[in-house]
Parts: structure tokens; sequence; C-alpha cells
């Protein structure tokens, strides 16, 4: 019978591994490469070594996968110990604030920051002003606005007639420019506010029916 095909090598197999090996190594050692795929003196060119005669290779044959730094994070800005440096406060803006003290008859010039209570800043400042509840609740602090605006979302000791008014709390009031503002007797704003509920006149005074609640007692 006429031979169909020579024998296989049984090493054959194991010589090209070999050669392979040797290819690879070759290709480690030197930036030139003798093989039957590459022409002698051919530079290896490999996105990841760049060769003398071409550095712009990694550039233009960038994988896909490849690290990108983008700007952003070239410009982060680096504090003490390599810690990032916080980003600056925000100045607030302040303004002058002038009250005319009618009771003590003094007038007090002083600096408050828009987010500062007027009375708050006051007293940090070692200026005593008439007050009470410091909640806006009552009428203590009351003042009556000779020029300037101030903001009072809090103001629940005065109606909404008496602040169109002009009519202002202290202790819950944020000055939004700058201020001059004047006391007012607390009676008198209690009054404008609750007069009418008093319109009949004074209650008069029962003595039976206290005398009575007194034994009760």
């Amino acid at each position: 019978m006429a031979q169909i095909g020579r024998e296989r090598n049984p090493i054959a197999p194991l010589q090209s591994f070999i050669q392979k090996m040797d290819l690879i190594v070759s290709c480690s050692c030197s930036s030139t490469i003798s093989s039957p795929f590459w022409p002698k003196s051919t530079p290896l060119q490999s996105p990841f070594f760049p060769s003398s005669s071409n550095p712009s290779a990694t550039s233009s044959r960038r994988p896909k996968w490849a690290l990108v730094r983008t700007k952003s994070e070239l410009q982060t800005a680096v504090g003490v110990n390599g810690v990032p440096a916080a980003a600056p406060p925000i100045a607030v803006p302040t303004h002058k604030v002038t009250v005319h003290d009618r009771q003590r008859g003094v007038v007090h010039e002083f600096v408050v920051p828009e987010d500062q209570y007027i009375l708050h800043t006051a007293e940090a400042q070692d200026i005593t002003l008439p007050f009470a509840c410091r909640h806006g609740c009552c009428t203590s602090c009351a003042v009556r606005v000779k020029s300037g605006q101030l903001r009072q979302p809090e103001a629940l000791g005065i109606s909404a007639e008496l602040k169109d008014k002009g009519y202002a709390l202290l202790c819950v009031g944020f000055p939004s420019s700058d201020l001059e503002v004047e006391t007012q007797d607390e009676d008198e704003v209690y009054w404008l506010q609750f007069g009418r509920y008093f319109a009949r006149g004074p209650i008069e005074r029962d003595d039976y029916a206290l005398e009575l609640a007194m034994a009760d007692e």
C-alpha cells in the first residue's frame, strides 16, 4: 500500500513551543527581531514599549482600556500632608445697624452679618438692648424702622399689619441693608396689636367672685 502521509514527529509540538519562547525572550532583550515574520532591523513596535524612533507610538496606539488622566484630576488642590484643601469660606455681607434707645436715651451703632440676629449680635458686642423672650413671641424688643430693611420670618409677637407699618422685633430680626430703628414702649405696641379687643373699656373687678374663688382654695 502506498504511504499516504509522513509519520508525525511526537516531539514536534514541544520543539515549536521552545522556538516561540526563544522568540519572546529575544523580543524582550533587543529592540530588533530576527524572525521569518519580521524583516531584519525592524524596530519593535508596541503600544506598551515605544521605540526611540517613534516616541508617539504609545499615544497613537493606546489600547482602549488604558488609563487616561483628566484635567480635573490633575488640578485638584492639595493641602498639608496630602489632604485636599478645603474650599474658601463664602463671605457673608454685613450691615451697619443704628438703634435709638428711647428708654435709656442712648444711640448704639454696630455691624451685623445678614445671617445673624440683631439682638444676639449686639449682646456679643456688650451692647444692652431691651428683650424678654428672645423667641419673637412678645413685644419687649419691638422697634420702629426709620430707614433700611430687615427680615423677621419668626416674629410671632407682632401682627402682619404692624409689620407693614414698620414695626419689628430685634430678637428675631436679620438685617438686609444698613438699618436705623427706634425702640418702642412695650405696652404701647401691645395696645396697638390687641387694643381693639378691649374697645369696650377696662374690665370691672368683681370682688364677690374673687372672694368665692379664694374660698374654694
